[in-house]
């Protein structure tokens, strides 16, 4: 694969006012560059302050930070510039660096770079994109951990465990005078020993896509069930309009809140009800349909006042086959006797609330779930499994006692696919795929 490693730049900061904004360089002539329109000599390693000079003309105050390579993010020579966050100014500043030698950057073309040049694994690179996009503590806890390397470390665990074994074979292959065959029971527990730990990885898989792309909440029920007051009570806001008019939500309501660590969009649906002759209440029931099918877990609100009816059983219905929560509302003024299965809650007192969010957790994420040191996206899921097949394969081989060099096929199988984790073995096509959702400027 070919490269071009000429000088880029991009705005690092949100376009928007602020205390500051940071303009990123990279490239072989990067600190060369802003020496061009930077008022003082710049001292590398050091923090240099100055003014920013077009034709004799003083644009802003400013900090510029040059890193000299090997010892920046990207692995080359990097300046940045910190300006006044004005988007006027940080605009200026940036043509001004144009119109000076350098090129815009592409989306996540810095981090790009930082992966080709050896400074991060494409492990790391994605743990980055992650890490901006984290929407609650954990998500963010566990793309440190990837940043940091711990998946990294753990991938190349494994494979150090299957080249061992694989490297014994091929030698034994290339010089059977001199290296004895590999015993087939080493092979065995050597093979099953890796196969054990993707094993271990890939039944958190679940829960790791959990935390990094979040769960929809569908709340559904009768009109006048609760569904807008509940919606409001989760928030901790008025967001959807509460009355005691049936139909009063006519279109679904989205937001996005935090459920015990997990980032979660909550759906509040129109009221759903058959022989209704209002055309836009009934463009709001199909959507409320629509909504429960996408979900991944659905509040079933009933009425207590009311207990349950035809009506409620047949909406239940239609989360039959999704993960789903029965629950009474206002326990307030109702009788609160409950089925065993049912949660009772008061949207106006709060109780039941937190009785609610940790059920909604225990039955997304599970009984017992499992504390990882890093978190994987489907790529490295995809990754794991194909090299989980190969190793599969191997131990039906070995315990076949087939010839080894069979083995050794699927054995260098799975370290390649291992590979790919890292980006040891990439392609364009996965490069391009995973950078072109950065952000322009990372």
């Amino acid at each position: 694969m070919n490269y071009s490693f000429d000088t880029i730049c991009a705005i690092a900061t949100p376009i928007s006012t602020g205390g500051i904004g940071v303009i990123r360089i990279s490239g072989d002539n990067s600190i060369e560059i802003v020496q061009k329109i930077f008022s003082k000599k710049i001292t590398p390693e050091v923090i240099n302050h100055g003014w920013i000079v077009k034709d004799g003309k003083k644009i802003d105050e400013v900090i510029v930070l040059p890193f000299v390579a090997p010892k920046s993010y990207t692995g080359e020579n990097v300046a940045e510039i910190q300006t006044h966050g004005s988007p006027v100014i940080i605009n200026e500043i940036l043509n001004i660096v144009l119109e000076n030698g350098a090129r815009l950057a592409q989306r996540g073309e810095f981090t790009k770079r930082a992966f080709l040049n050896h400074k991060i694994d494409l492990s790391q690179a994605e743990a980055v994109l992650d890490l901006i996009n984290a929407k609650t503590q954990k998500s963010a806890h566990g793309a440190a951990n990837n940043l940091s390397g711990a998946l990294k470390v753990k991938i190349e665990k494994i494979k150090d465990e299957i080249s061992s074994i694989l490297g014994k074979i091929i030698a034994s292959l290339d010089f059977p005078e001199d290296v004895a065959e590999v015993d087939y029971e080493e092979i065995i527990e050597k093979t099953q020993s890796a196969i054990d730990e993707i094993n271990d990885i890939l039944k958190n898989a679940r829960v790791h896509n959990i935390l990094r792309q979040g769960i929809k909440i569908a709340i559904a029920g009768r009109p006048n069930a609760g569904k807008s007051s509940l919606f409001n009570k989760l928030l901790n806001i008025d967001r959807a309009i509460v009355t005691e008019i049936e139909g009063t939500t006519r279109d679904t309501i989205t937001e996005t809140l935090e459920i015990e660590g997990i980032s979660a969009t909550l759906i509040d649906t129109a009221g759903i009800r058959e022989n209704n002759t209002d055309k836009v209440e009934k463009i709001g029931i199909e959507q409320s349909k629509s909504a429960i099918d996408d979900s991944d877990i659905v509040l079933c609100l009933y009425d207590g006042t009311e207990g349950t009816k035809k009506e409620d059983e047949e909406i239940f219905a239609l989360a039959k086959d999704k993960k789903h929560i029965i629950i009474k509302t206002k326990s307030d003024i109702c009788d609160n006797k409950k089925t065993d299965n049912e949660i009772s809650i008061s949207s106006l007192t709060g109780e039941g609330i937190e009785e609610l969010k940790k059920r909604i957790y225990k039955e997304i994420i599970g009984l017992n779930p499992a504390e990882s040191e890093f978190l994987t996206n489907q790529r490295h899921q995809h990754c794991l499994r194909l090299s989980l097949e190969a190793l599969n394969n191997a131990l039906i081989g070995a315990k076949a006692q087939e010839l080894q060099d069979l083995i050794s096929i699927d054995l260098k199988a799975a370290v390649t696919n291992l590979g790919e984790i890292s980006g040891e073995v990439i392609t364009d096509n996965i490069l391009n795929n995973i950078f072109e959702n950065f952000c322009i400027g990372k």
